[in-house]
């Protein structure tokens, strides 16, 4: 008798609502409301001076609206869902970047946020000098960034270009060395938005490699992407958001087949 996979063992547990496996991850009616100008203002000074006179009006804008979700110790959970749906923000209020306006968000453990590969990066500054720069913006110590050091350096394949100021180089490049530092440490929760579609075939291969790696050491990870090829392939488990509302939740080709349903209506 063959024994469950992890998407069968998961998908159970969700059905059946049993504790089978570690919650990493729990958000119960999570939602964000940004207030906007209702019309364009053309420059910020133009915004203040309207803004002191109080003529602007705003509008009320839900980002993501009771949103209640729960991801399991060494799972990857895959987000869909069109440009504008509150994928972005759904990351961010996890990676604790963003306060939900209401609801609860508790998360287990250390969590590596990759929202934007190279973000902190100084382009004047060396590849090197950016490491322990970005490095120290993740929380890493000075000294565990001398022993990471190396091993950083090594899978960015940058070579003799790290001592390099970071405006020479090409956007892969600064891809491969953000992900690079921001994977370099073991974390239990890893937040991943649209990297696997930045470099060549190659590093993309690495990531996803390394992804792996983290997963089966029990991380859990939050993957958005617009490839649904890499969303089916990666995750035990996927989520549609549609216009800030949690559509549906379940297998990945489950949740794939109801989003594109959707497009085609």
């Amino acid at each position: 008798m063959s024994l469950p996979t992890v998407s069968e063992t998961i998908t159970t547990h969700v059905e059946a609502q049993t504790p089978l496996l570690e919650n990493v991850i729990h958000l119960e009616d999570v939602s964000v409301r940004y207030r906007v100008p209702s019309e364009r203002i053309g420059t910020f000074k133009e915004y203040i001076i309207r803004r002191l006179k109080r003529q602007v009006q705003m509008r009320v804008f839900w980002a993501i609206k009771d949103i209640d979700v729960d991801v399991f110790r060494g799972e990857v959970f895959g987000i869909v869902g069109d440009n504008g749906a509150g994928k972005s923000t759904l990351l961010k209020v996890v990676a604790r970047v963003l306060r939900p306006t209401k609801g609860r968000v508790v998360v287990s453990g250390k969590v590596a946020p990759l929202l934007e590969l190279g973000a902190g990066f100084h382009p004047e500054l060396t590849g090197k000098e950016n490491v322990f720069l970005n490095g120290s913006l993740l929380g890493f110590s000075h000294r565990e960034m001398q022993e990471k050091y190396s091993q950083i350096v090594d899978f960015s394949e940058l070579g003799e270009f790290i001592n390099a100021p970071i405006r020479t180089y090409s956007t892969g490049m600064i891809a491969r060395l953000g992900f690079a530092v921001a994977t370099a440490r073991d974390t239990e929760v890893l937040i991943v938005d649209e990297i696997l579609g930045v470099g060549d075939e190659t590093f993309q291969k690495k990531c996803e490699a390394r992804i792996n790696e983290y997963r089966q050491r029990g991380t859990s990870i939050l993957l958005v992407s617009h490839s649904m090829t890499t969303i089916e392939k990666m995750c035990q488990r996927a989520a549609w958001l549609d216009h800030g509302v949690l559509k549906l939740v379940g297998k990945p080709s489950e949740v794939i087949r109801a989003y594109r349903e959707k497009e085609h209506s």
